[in-house]
């Protein structure tokens, strides 16, 4: 019987069973899921391992390159700039960003800030020490120690790249008073 995963329960399943032994191919991994009752899609399958940061490496004992996992929330190589999906997210979550000192305080909808920090924390973005996230609240560190205003600059800019703005003149924050004349 196959069961359906939520993504982030097939995420664990998947960094289960490449923790557990070598795992050389997409094709085997699939199979070992299907074992367990979980059918996924190549390209499900390819994404998840994108997302969780898997890559192929060969051992010094010449055995066949099998996939490893960066440290929890760690990335192998950090970024040099925001990849397109970071950016995307910001678009989508950011609602606002001050710094100060060291410190980007980043707002979001309810329920996503957990979501955005994980993300930035994943993406190892040279400049971000680390994230600490609430429900709709994410403090990002600064590796500058006076980085705080800057970064915040930064993650608004890569939200608004995401949707530029073509002419239009509504400012979708502003505070409307009507009247009732």
């Amino acid at each position: 019987m196959t069961t359906a995963l939520t993504r982030s329960a097939r995420h664990a399943r998947i960094a289960e069973l490449i923790t557990a032994g070598p795992v050389t191919s997409q094709t085997q991994l699939a199979r070992l899921l299907a074992e367990s009752g979980v059918e996924v899609t190549q390209a499900t399958l390819s994404r998840d391992l994108e997302e969780l940061g898997a890559v192929k490496l060969r051992g010094s004992d010449g055995a066949p390159a099998s996939y490893v996992l960066p440290p929890e929330n760690a990335p192998l190589r950090p970024a040099q700039s925001a990849p397109a999906r970071l950016t995307r997210l910001l678009a989508d979550l950011l609602t606002s960003a001050e710094g100060s000192a060291n410190l980007a305080v980043v707002r979001t909808p309810p329920g996503a800030a957990q979501f955005l920090a994980s993300a930035l924390d994943k993406v190892g973005l040279p400049d971000v020490l680390g994230t600490i996230a609430g429900d709709d609240t994410l403090m990002v560190v600064s590796r500058d120690p006076h980085g705080g205003p800057a970064l915040a600059d930064r993650l608004r800019a890569l939200a608004e790249r995401a949707h530029p703005v073509h002419g239009d003149d509504t400012d979708l924050h502003a505070d409307v008073e009507v009247s009732a004349e």
